[in-house]
């Protein structure tokens, strides 16, 4: 076996972020492996070795990391509603069984998907950088939990194991399950929350997987990087409100009209939030506080750290992004 070439794990990488990270992987000419909780055949088909488990499964990561020389961390349980136990044992315990399984098999890297919501606390967040302390209090499970996770990744930067945390933010694009469907599904329901001049980063699917890959990069030429965490997006933050319309554009949508205030979209969000708790519903209400609170701000950040150290640039720019994005939409349906 070649041992010049490395062997790739990536957890998560059935999913949005893992995937792009899969292929990219794969066109540097690395073996790569997916740990998921499903067998997806579109990486079989790659030629991808796949190793199916759970995150909070400590010995089937121990299997799937053995022999692995750079393992990406982008799993995570995500959305802003659900049990606080879920989204711990996977966020946070999970996480740190990656960590154990990459200091028994002696792993090259661990490079994190982290978030810029673990510190996002209710107030503007205008061109801040990663000194910025973490939210003393979080409105939901899932920053609460990634924060927790990126602290213990840090941690474990600083004690041996080299790696190294991103933040990408808003990420968005072609195969996204996440953000574009959520604007989509809700078109007619939506309403500008706020007078609208806030902004907002977003990172292309793209420029948010060649980041992981350039991080990775990075740290085998300098372990000085071990334990760092980077913001990452497009460089450029744009009306929040201004990019849903674009999304809606792009699926050949009618963009947003009418708008409410941030108080009243906040209670509403409380009061949906009561009502679904009081009826033990599993779904997620159409409003939050978090997602009120999210839609109303400005949260954009400085990118000169991934700039300076990783050498980062983001390659494909939301315009041609959203060209990207309006062709793909046309030959896939949204549910």
């Amino acid at each position: 076996m070649n041992r010049s070439v490395e062997s790739v794990l990536v957890t998560g990488g059935g999913g949005f972020l893992g995937g792009v990270i899969v292929r990219m992987m794969l066109a540097e000419g690395a073996r790569v492996s997916s740990f998921s909780r499903e067998i997806y055949p579109d990486l079989e088909a790659l030629g991808v070795k796949q190793f199916e488990g759970d995150l909070r499964d400590r010995n089937a990561f121990f299997t799937a990391s053995k022999g692995i020389d750079v393992v990406f961390h982008t799993a995570a349980k995500a959305g802003g509603w659900g049990n606080y136990k879920d989204y711990f044992d996977i966020n946070v315990k999970g996480t740190e069984n990656v960590i154990s399984g990459c200091r028994h098999h002696q792993v090259s890297r661990l490079i994190y998907t982290s978030s810029p919501s673990v510190v996002f606390d209710r107030r503007d967040k205008a061109g801040i950088d990663e000194s910025a302390p973490y939210a003393a209090r979080f409105q939901t499970h899932y920053p609460a939990t990634k924060a927790l996770a990126e602290q213990a990744v840090r941690k474990a930067g600083r004690d041996g194991l080299a790696t190294i945390s991103l933040r990408p933010h808003l990420i968005w694009g072609p195969g996204d399950n996440h953000l574009v469907p959520r604007i989509l599904n809700r078109a007619k329901r939506l309403r500008r929350i706020g007078d609208g001049s806030n902004l907002v980063d977003t990172t292309y699917i793209d420029n948010a997987a060649f980041a992981h890959v350039l991080a990775a990069r990075k740290l085998k030429e300098n372990r000085t990087l071990s334990g760092n965490v980077y913001f990452i997006s497009q460089g450029t933050p744009i009306l929040l409100w201004e990019m849903v319309d674009y999304i809606l554009e792009a699926a050949g949508k009618d963009p947003v009209k009418g708008h409410v205030s941030p108080g009243v979209a906040w209670v509403a969000g409380a009061l949906l939030e009561g009502i679904y708790k009081l009826l033990h519903l599993s779904s997620e209400p159409f409003m939050t506080r978090f997602g009120a609170t999210e839609l109303s701000t400005s949260h954009w950040f400085d990118i000169s750290a991934a700039r300076r150290d990783l050498g980062y640039e983001p390659k494909i720019s939301t315009e041609e992004g959203l060209s990207r994005l309006a062709r793909w939409l046309k030959t896939h349906a949204i549910t």
